[in-house]
């Protein structure tokens, strides 16, 4: 990872903003299950950093036909939620997405100005030898991965191979695990440095506890990576996973919009 003179570095807004629910319970969230079995919900999230002029989107969530498809419960549109940071699909310039399942990669059709950066290994995986097989496959979307690839005839895919800077401030992190080409976000913020961890650990729990979340590409990859997630962020509490309720709980939300939080203020204090 190409290092960041600290001096020198914005110091980005960053926003979470939830778009859909779904009601799980907590032995589908681990590997092998949980003896305390009991309800254990899902929020999908998309996040935008923003600073001055430069506007970058993370992930682009999923439609109302894969919500309907899928049965999950879809609250609004994730690009259209961007409105209510005064922001259009139009202003994004630059979209990270941290791999290809299609809770993160639907919507590339309405970001007309936007370039896609994504894994070389997600790519390979996501249209290679191992979507053959139905339990491999069955967390993309076909249409979604055949919109990225008509972006790189387009010119607006960039492809990183491993750790790389995105622009001062803003780095992406190989990780692996949940896919082959998993990638988190380091942002610099006012409060320091925050990691969006994405699918590299779904809930706080995941990484706490090291118990790997059950859709898994490589599980020596997934665990490694919550050390990886620790060493790039300022402490604990500046670590945010994917799709964990708790996260809206925890950070003070945006002009009483309740589905979407501020994450470069410091969370609540636990209770």
């Amino acid at each position: 990872m190409i290092a960041d003179s600290i001096d020198t570095l914005p110091d980005y807004e960053v926003y979470a903003l939830r778009y859909a629910h779904l009601h799980r319970e907590r032995r589908e969230n681990f590997l092998g299950g949980d003896p305390h079995d009991g309800p254990m919900p899902m929020d999908f999230f998309v996040w935008l950093i923003r600073s001055g002029s430069r506007i970058v989107l993370v992930d682009t969530g999923f439609n109302a036909i894969s919500a309907q498809q899928r049965q999950r419960e879809m609250i609004r549109c994730p690009i259209e939620a961007l409105s209510s940071l005064g922001i259009s699909a139009g202003d994004v310039g630059d979209v990270i997405l941290t791999h290809l399942h299609y809770d993160h990669a639907g919507n590339l059709d309405k970001l007309p100005r936007a370039r896609f950066h994504i894994q070389d290994a997600e790519v390979d995986y996501a249209t290679g030898r191992c979507m053959c097989f139905e339990p491999m496959r069955h967390a993309y979307s076909v249409d979604d991965v055949l919109t990225l690839v008509r972006n790189v005839y387009e010119d607006r895919v960039v492809f990183h191979d491993g750790d790389q800077t995105i622009a001062p401030g803003i780095s992406v992190l190989k990780i692996g695990g949940h896919t082959k080409g998993l990638q988190a976000v380091r942002v610099h913020t006012a409060r320091g440095w925050v990691v969006l961890a994405s699918d590299a650990s779904h809930y706080y729990e995941n990484m706490e506890k090291h118990r790997p979340f059950p859709i898994v590409h490589n599980v020596a990859d997934m665990l490694a990576g919550y050390g990886r997630l620790s060493a790039a962020a300022d402490s604990p509490d500046h670590i945010v996973p994917g799709h964990d309720p708790m996260v809206l709980n925890s950070y003070p939300c945006l002009n009483g919009d309740t589905d979407t939080v501020l994450l470069h203020t410091a969370p609540a204090p636990a209770a």
